[in-house]
């Protein structure tokens, strides 16, 4: 499935930063625009799409979600907890020609670095690897529609691993050679 990343560029009142960026949602991306000359079919690629008193919305489009059976226990932790949510993994991005169209590169080229979300997730341990990983991961709420689409998959296949009982030390016995 292909999905697209709203990103937003919120103005701060701060004395030492004008504004931060915030991933807001994460949806459906059913843009049939073909990528520019020179760029893959599967690259990210933003666009402006607004500006209002609060900052600016840009979207990105080009994300794919694959669901793997080896990652399930991380869906079940997200679906399992009180607020469904996307991981939106992001970064600080100085090459901001690679990353957005050219009808927006005079908007975005006026800032030094530029927020590019690079990947999607559904799972709490992928997040958490990226995230051990040094890279910038945020959350945003998942629609119910998509956290049923989720359920379904965590329900067809995670298998929660059977516990197992640790006997005490003290029921284990001494160390003895075997008898012959």
């Amino acid at each position: 499935m292909r999905f697209a990343v709203l990103m937003r560029k919120q103005f701060v009142n701060n004395p030492w930063i004008t504004y931060r960026w915030v991933p807001q949602e994460v949806l459906p991306d059913f843009s049939e625009s073909s990528p520019e000359a020179g760029k893959p079919k599967d690259h990210i690629i933003g666009h402006f799409l607004s500006r209002d008193e609060q900052g600016e919305s840009w979207q990105f489009s080009g994300y794919e979600l694959n669901l793997f059976p080896d990652e399930a226990e991380g869906y079940y932790l997200n679906v399992s907890s009180p607020n469904s949510c996307w991981f939106v993994m992001w970064r600080l991005e100085e090459d901001i020609e690679r990353y957005v169209e050219a009808q927006s590169f005079e908007l975005a080229k006026t800032e030094v670095s530029f927020a590019v979300p690079h990947r999607i997730c559904v799972s709490y341990n992928e997040a958490a690897r990226l995230s051990d990983g040094g890279e910038t991961v945020d959350t945003v709420p998942m629609s119910d529609e998509h956290a049923s689409w989720l359920q379904d998959y965590v329900n067809e296949h995670y298998r929660p691993e059977p516990k197992k009982r640790h006997r005490p030390e003290s029921f284990k016995g001494a160390n003895r050679p075997a008898e012959e």
